[in-house]
């Protein structure tokens, strides 16, 4: 099984249905569901979830949202370790470099989902977009 890391933005993609890259984070996360992937996030996400969401939905269902994507995805803590690779990473999206630097003293990941390629320059995990995800395990 694939151990995929989703970044936030995929993950919004999915929860409010935004066009057009609703429709491939919908499949990474039928996927997981189906137990054919196994997928990650930061504890850092769900703050970030919260702040966006909560801007176009009441807060009970945002809560009822995040709950639902806590039961399908393992989360990956946030620590110290991680914040101080990330402040001297070089990383220009800092957002970007405590996501990245989780997933990558996990040291289990295959991939990371992300919409912000760009954001990732100089990882040492391949870095894909859904499309480019679901377009690579198809061939």
């Amino acid at each position: 099984m694939t151990d995929i890391f989703i970044d936030t933005d995929v993950i919004i993609d999915f929860l409010i249905d935004r066009e057009p890259h609703s429709r491939e984070a919908a499949i990474i996360f039928t996927l997981i569901e189906q137990k054919k992937l196994k997928g990650f996030v930061s504890s850092l996400t769900f703050s970030n979830l919260y702040y966006v969401l909560r801007k176009i939905e009441s807060h009970n269902k945002v809560i009822a949202k995040l709950d639902s994507i806590s039961r399908l995805l393992t989360i990956l803590k946030v620590d110290q370790q991680t914040i101080k690779y990330a402040i001297s990473s070089g990383f220009t999206d800092f957002e970007d470099s405590i996501q990245y630097y989780c997933a990558h003293n996990f040291r289990k990941i295959d991939v990371i989902i992300t919409r912000n390629i760009k954001d990732y320059k100089g990882s040492e995990i391949p870095v894909m977009t859904a499309a480019e995800y679901l377009k690579s395990v198809s061939s």
